[in-house]
């Protein structure tokens, strides 16, 4: 794609398990590491990255040239999706036709500036939208998103499958809601079990990118269009996204690849 280096997709075959959170997070946690990222939102019925980085509603990107859109920018990374399309109470009672050819719209009209890295927040599934980005763009490798129950690594399992198929690396797993520590006492409780990112990450000979808790405060970050990483640039969250940018930039660049100064969030 012009004006994009490397794409990487962040997909989790099951809704719910808080796969844009990590994709817009682990996108500002590349930033930080000095490169050019940019966000496109695939999930064209549910699209949520507009109020996870913070952009207004009904603000809409500008035309450049015939055809063609520059993406907005949040946080320091551009970014492209369907919510800055239309009004964000308005349904996309769509075909599954339909929802490729907006999603090809998206990806071809899309004039992205000089990226290191554009994450594609995938929508839940292995269907129309997988297939094209599969397709019609070189994609460098993807990141599954899982919580450690059983129900959803069956359908992580189908993600990896699917990937597999049309011959895209997977990167590694991301344990989401891995653990929570109760803010009253400090107690700490697996909710949705243990050990499942190590066990499809060891099944399919890739490695666990890291594990998030399942915590009030990250949820409360991306709805008020601060993430993490931005809210809390030095705290334990943006930590752990940084050290998951850096293994996927490392697999993809190599170590130290030609990142440039890197983003500080704490002004």
């Amino acid at each position: 794609m012009e004006g994009v280096k490397h794409i990487v997709a962040v997909a989790s075959g099951k809704g719910g398990v808080g796969k844009s959170t990590v994709t817009v997070n682990l996108a500002l946690a590349m930033a930080a590491e000095g490169y050019r990222v940019g966000v496109l939102d695939a999930d064209i019925y549910g699209p949520s990255q507009a109020q996870m980085l913070g952009v207004g509603e009904g603000v809409r990107p500008q035309a450049s040239g015939e055809n063609q859109f520059l993406p907005l920018e949040a946080h320091g990374i551009q970014a492209m999706s369907m919510a800055f399309m239309v009004d964000v109470r308005e349904p996309m009672v769509w075909r599954g036709p339909m929802v490729a050819g907006a999603f090809q719209q998206m990806l071809n009209q899309t004039r992205w500036s000089d990226l290191d890295y554009l994450f594609v927040d995938m929508p839940p599934g292995t269907g129309d939208i997988q297939l094209t980005l599969a397709q019609k763009v070189p994609v460098d490798g993807a990141v599954i998103v899982t919580t450690p129950q059983d129900i959803a690594l069956l359908d992580a399992r189908k993600g990896i499958e699917m990937f597999r198929k049309v011959k895209v690396p997977v990167l590694g797993v991301v344990e989401n809601m891995s653990l929570h520590t109760c803010s009253k006492c400090g107690h700490s409780e697996p909710v949705f079990g243990e050990g499942g990112g190590e066990r499809i990450a060891a099944e399919y000979e890739t490695r666990v990118l890291g594990r998030l808790p399942l915590s009030m405060g990250i949820r409360e970050q991306v709805d008020g269009g601060r993430p993490s990483v931005v809210a809390e640039p030095d705290g334990e969250v943006a930590t752990t996204f940084r050290t998951m940018a850096r293994q996927v930039a490392e697999q993809i660049d190599g170590e130290g690849g030609d990142q440039g100064p890197s983003i500080s969030f704490s002004e």
